[in-house]
């Protein structure tokens, strides 16, 4: 896909790639060799047919194929943009072997992108069934079970702790990457199925769990919004942020736009952004068009950057400086930010994951002039409410421990996405949830 220019793009947050043309489309999925067994559909975690929607789009039937798409992902669009296809379906497509693989999310895109220019047809709903299933969290597992589960007739209430639904999709992801209006328009498509959505309710707080147990079914879906800390000295300073917190006051709070809006933000001038994964892209990027010189920090090599290659080297394009092989140690300052201290690493011996073990170079400490820090380690699941549902057993890392079907230890409650498995993709999360609606339809059917 072409895309707008890095001096172009950095001064606003529109989106950066600009999508495939009919043309372009067309002749992109003729390359498709219609494989008889199909490497794609097996990489693809909501089990999309691949070859099929290609095919359609390879004869101008946009509209079959869309219909194709939507028999198993309502959001579309949504994966078109943010799914890592390099590492799943692309990454297993044949043509991949000798020269380059078909651009399924391009296509994907593409096609979303029309259906939602010449109007959506959604897809058939069930008649009632009369059960009521609770989905708790409106990010993109809540979203997909609330999908699956109206589609079965089921009476669904989705609760959102937040005034916007989304979850991920609207605080996490920046426009720049993910157009809110995209992510607003395939929620809708959602709830035109039957889906009732409650916003600023709390479960555990504003609604009690007890209400959430009586339904007929529970889904938790509250994702992985408690952020990971490196516990340096100075993270207490004025100016630091996790990456959620950062990105949640600009993308869902509008802070780079105070005092317009009341959420404000140290917009600082010289930035530190600690990770190498998607969202210290993200918040690299998003700190780039707040107007600030911008320092990603490391521990390991480029090439052992977790984050997707086309958001790698978007971030440099845009003036990102990446300082690989170092790591922080302290944060400088007092009451504010005025600076951060690092070392340098050396790679050794590859850890559990096959990267290599970065360790610390004996009197390489050095220093940047930084006034705001983000930290983009990780995040876990959020306590507040798994912690309050009786006999929900967790992992020690406080994720909800699910078996193969997404069912909790309590009976009728099941869970996926990141409040499960910790933080990953949003691809990886729908596909989880698929496979709990499949399991709660199951389920309901036989009471």
């Amino acid at each position: 896909m072409s895309k707008r220019p890095a001096d172009e793009r950095l001064r606003d947050f529109g989106e950066v790639d600009l999508g495939l043309s009919e043309e372009e489309a067309v002749v992109e999925a003729q390359r498709c060799l219609q494989c008889k067994k199909p490497a794609c559909v097996g990489g693809c975690p909501v089990c999309i047919d691949i070859p099929g929607f290609i095919a359609a789009v390879a004869e101008r039937d946009f509209r079959r194929a869309a219909a194709i798409l939507r028999d198993q992902n309502m959001l579309p669009a949504i994966c078109g943009r943010v799914c890592p296809q390099e590492s799943q379906c692309e990454g297993v497509c044949i043509l991949g072997i000798k020269s380059e693989p078909v651009c399924i999310g391009a296509l994907e895109r593409f096609v979303a992108d029309w259906e939602r220019a010449q109007g959506i047809i959604p897809p058939a709903v069930a008649p009632p069934t009369g059960k009521r299933v609770a989905i708790i969290g409106s990010g993109p597992a809540g979203i997909t079970a609330a999908a699956e589960c109206a589609r079965a007739g089921h009476a669904v209430t989705i609760f959102e702790s937040l005034h916007e639904a989304g979850g991920v999709l609207t605080y996490g992801i920046p426009a720049f990457r993910l157009p809110k209006d995209i992510v607003a328009g395939e929620i809708e498509e959602v709830l035109a199925l039957g889906a009732d959505l409650h916003l600023n309710h709390l479960v555990g707080r504003s609604v009690p769990v007890e209400d959430i147990l009586a339904y007929d079914a529970v889904f938790l879906a509250t994702g992985a919004g408690l952020p990971f800390f490196m516990g340096i000295v100075g993270e207490q300073l004025g100016g630091v942020y996790s990456a959620n917190e950062f990105l949640t006051r600009v993308n869902l709070m509008h802070a780079d736009r105070f005092p317009e809006f009341d959420t404000p933000i140290v917009r600082g001038s010289r930035v530190a952004v600690v990770g190498g994964g998607n969202v210290a892209m993200d918040s690299a990027r998003v700190a780039r068009r707040l107007g600030a010189k911008v320092y990603l920090i490391y521990r390991r090599r480029e090439d052992d950057f977790p984050a997707r290659h086309a958001e790698v080297a978007n971030a440099r394009e845009e003036g990102v400086e990446f300082l690989c092989c170092a790591n922080p140690v302290r944060i400088l300052g007092g009451p504010a930010v005025t600076g951060i201290e690092c070392v340098r690493m050396e790679m050794q011996d590859p850890d559990m994951s096959g990267r290599p073990t970065p360790v610390p170079v004996e009197g390489s400490a050095f220093t940047l002039d930084v006034d705001v820090v983000i930290e983009a380690i990780g995040q876990g699941p959020n306590p507040l409410l798994v912690s309050l549902i009786p006999g929900l057993i967790r992992g020690k890392k406080g994720n909800v421990v699910v078996d193969e079907d997404g069912a909790t230890s309590v009976p009728r409650v099941y869970a996926g996405g990141d409040v499960a498995t910790g933080a990953a993709t949003v691809i990886w999360a729908m596909g989880a949830a698929k496979q709990a609606a499949r399991s709660i339809n199951a389920m309901l059917e036989k009471s």
